[in-house]
């Protein structure tokens, strides 16, 4: 694999941690969000994510965009991250933001440096197949100023992705095409026709860039985002002035922001295993499944119990009797039962609790 010291160019990567991740409610919360849970190995999922790009650059050159309620626990947590490479953000504006900021630090320490940005709640596994994907869409993005994303290969027609749209191909040694289009989440049938063609990937929210291109298109697209960026850094990137550009920030993705309007946008046909670990019924996928097709994260035990996601701990006991296709999430202070096929509205039922004024259980 190669490193820093045999490249032309200097390699960032920037993890993006700002989720509060409410599809986990009631084991994910506020203060300890789904990326500093272990839902999917030994290791926290920002652990798996830092491990995944370390070998790559360096902890010296991972940033991670956060919020300040995990910045002490991301800090504490990953000791060989330097503390100035943990930017929290004041308030959550969604990734065109999050990633504008980065960028502006990484150009101001290295201009036109390759900056890859990945998710911290994101399973991507073998390390070695992503690292590699990694290098040739720096390789592109450094020879042609491209945008590049990963394109996951779909395997059914989930409403829960965008979806790319593919072009000409135009790479030789691994699939990249030229990008037609971003699609929205579509509804069933569209997101059918899009797998029957075979000309649609699911977007991972992945991308490989160099600073200098991604901040000239955020100022083409998103010039009141690129001015108060611009004042961020005169400022040198002051708390105050961050927290008070922030509040007059427009929400919007990178997405909808740049990557819909841009042009010289790539899509590499990703060859690593990837699950965003979206809801419960990703720890179906994700662990092995007990008698009866549970899947159980704790102590259990039960009598006609069928297809349930059960998830405690080793000191509380959880039984159920004639139940199936059930979630079952027991918390010290928060339970949830739900029906495996309205998992999604558990983050309809956070926001709802948020309103009633249950924040102390989120």
């Amino acid at each position: 694999m190669q490193n820093n010291k045999s490249k032309s160019y200097q390699c960032y990567a920037v993890i993006m941690a700002g989720g509060s991740g409410t599809r986990f409610w009631p084991w994910s919360r506020q203060n300890t969000p789904k990326q500093l849970l272990n839902i999917t190995g030994e290791k926290t999922m920002i652990e798996q994510a830092v491990s995944n790009v370390a070998p790559l650059v360096g902890a010296n050159n991972i940033l991670i965009v956060t919020n300040k309620t995990q910045t002490r626990k991301i800090k504490n947590l990953l000791p060989e991250i330097p503390h100035d490479n943990i930017i929290a953000e004041p308030v959550g504006r969604d990734t065109a933001p999050c990633i504008g900021l980065a960028a502006t630090i990484i150009e101001k320490r290295t201009p036109s440096a390759v900056m890859m940005v990945l998710p911290s709640d994101h399973l991507i596994k073998p390390a070695d197949k992503f690292a590699n994907a990694l290098n040739v869409a720096a390789k592109v993005v450094t020879e042609s100023n491209a945008l590049v994303t990963f394109g996951i290969k779909p395997f059914e027609p989930s409403v829960n992705y965008g979806y790319i749209h593919r072009g000409r191909l135009s790479g030789n040694n691994c699939p990249i095409y030229e990008v037609k289009g971003f699609k929205e989440k579509p509804d069933r049938s569209t997101a059918q026709t899009f797998l029957n063609s075979g000309e649609y990937y699911w977007n991972g929210g992945i991308f490989v860039w160099k600073t200098d291109v991604i901040l000239e298109k955020i100022a083409k697209f998103l010039p009141k985002l690129s001015e108060g960026l611009n004042r961020i850094s005169n400022a040198r990137f002051s708390q105050p002035i961050i927290t008070r550009e922030y509040k007059t920030f427009e929400k919007i993705s990178i997405d909808y922001g740049v990557m819909e309007k841009a042009d010289n946008v790539k899509v590499i046909e990703a060859n690593f295993e990837w699950d965003d670990v979206g809801g419960w019924q990703a720890l179906e996928r994700l662990n092995k499944t007990q008698q009866g097709d549970n899947t159980v994260l704790g102590k259990h035990y039960g009598i006609g119990t069928s297809s349930c996601i059960i998830i405690g701990n080793d000191k509380h006991l959880i039984t159920t009797v004639g139940v199936s296709d059930l979630v079952i999430v027991h918390t010290k202070d928060a339970t949830l039962v739900c029906n495996k096929q309205n998992a999604e509205d558990v983050k309809k039922l956070v926001a709802l609790l948020k309103d009633k004024g249950y924040e102390q259980y989120l």
